[in-house]
């Protein structure tokens, strides 16, 4: 069974750690390491309020982690951040069609039975949400192993005709939309430029950590589009359309826009842009106490670029390197540990940057361009706790 993390894992390990020196933990894996030992405990965060607490799963709700809580590597499946805009539609299987269409050669429809005995490839893929925010301490994340067919195989065999430059998600789920004073009804609807989907690593998926999809996760079958924010993981993917423009919908053109302030040629532009790849990110989601020592674990999203290091600094201290979890593989989430064994009592401000290959640095809130809108939310995370 090809698993496309085996073409990454080897590089990704190579520049993330050799080259950024940081070095795996020898005895028990990392992840075994993410539950709490007998005689470990939470140091609880000072900024958190009393009584904070994830949402359960219901139908029709958002959910996100309470990440003082991740054990797994794979997050299970009950745990993995839910977010929808319009119904959540249920598609018995023996109904579900998948249809190609546009411009292109040869029309496809197919059932599930007929995707699934296409080639079957296996990544693992984390993402967030495009608005997680501190808010929620970031909570709106997850990390899975996805299996299902390659879009760029699927876009083969429909042909792709000359000219057709955009691709168009559709997913079965829909609702009431007003443009212009116009109300009419809509599935939800994503896009990418031809070049984006054609990458082997994207995927139309059917399972999720080996198991079939859940309903919430868009059961039978949705877009896995690794390194970029869950928005453009459309679930309930019923079409998948070639045309030779831009598509313009609700998700692509009026929400999940950007706007920020940067500066154009010399010259400072306000831009619109659709939420597309992650920016890199790490966030501190713990600290335990065992014995004498503190453990820091925090995770790292971004969009695939291998990392050069992840760091840790307690208030006003130098940057101390952190280690990282070496199951980590090109487009899963890098968690990340510091054993701090230096503590002192009394209330601290921790904070963690991560610095990927090319040298860009997460960038401090203050670095960050002006924005006017609630999306992509990257900048260095400061955390406190009060050692005893």
């Amino acid at each position: 069974m090809p698993t496309e993390d085996n073409l990454h894992r080897r590089d990704f390990l190579k520049g993330s750690l050799a080259a950024g020196g940081l070095a795996a933990t020898a005895g028990m894996p990392f992840w075994s390491r993410l539950a709490l030992a007998q005689d470990e405990v939470l140091v609880p965060f000072t900024d958190v309020p009393e009584g904070f607490m994830a949402p359960p799963v219901a139908p029709g709700a958002i959910h996100f982690l309470d990440t003082r809580h991740i054990e797994t590597f794979y997050t299970p499946v009950g745990d993995f951040y839910i977010v929808h805009h319009y119904d959540q539609p249920e598609i018995p299987e023996d109904a579900y069609r998948l249809r190609i269409t546009g411009m292109v050669e040869r029309p496809v429809e197919m059932t599930l039975a007929e995707l699934k005995s296409r080639e079957k490839v296996e990544i693992d893929a984390g993402f967030e949400c495009g608005g997680n925010n501190t808010n929620i301490f970031h909570g709106l994340i997850g990390n899975a192993r996805w299996g299902g067919v390659r879009l760029r195989d699927l876009l083969a065999e429909a042909g792709v005709q000359d000219g057709g430059i955009e691709v168009v998600f559709y997913g079965a789920d829909k609702g009431i939309e007003e443009v212009r004073d116009v109300q009419v009804e809509q599935n939800f609807a994503r896009s990418m430029h031809i070049d984006d989907a054609l990458r082997p690593e994207v995927l139309v998926a059917y399972e999720m950590n080996g198991a079939p999809l859940h309903l919430y996760h868009g059961a039978p079958v949705r877009l896995i589009v690794p390194g970029w924010y869950g928005i453009a993981n459309v679930k309930w993917l019923e079409q998948i359309h070639v045309q030779d423009r831009r598509f313009m919908g609700r998700y692509m053109a009026r929400d999940y826009v950007t706007l920020s302030r940067r500066d154009v040629g010399g010259v400072e532009r306000w831009e619109e842009r659709s939420v597309t790849k992650m920016r890199l990110k790490s966030s501190i989601i713990r600290v335990t106490r065992r014995n004498d020592e503190h453990i820091v674990t925090g995770f790292v999203l971004n969009d695939g670029t291998p990392l050069r290091s992840v760091e840790v600094k307690i208030d006003d201290g130098p940057w101390r390197p952190a280690e990282i979890d070496p199951q980590s593989t090109q487009y899963s989430w890098k968690l990340f540990r510091y054993v701090w064994s230096d503590a002192t009592p009394g209330e601290h401000t921790l904070v963690s940057r991560v610095t990927d290959i090319n040298g860009q640095v997460q960038a401090t809130a203050d670095q960050l361009p002006e924005k006017r809108t609630r999306w992509e939310n990257y900048a260095q995370f400061p955390r406190t706790v009060r050692i005893s």
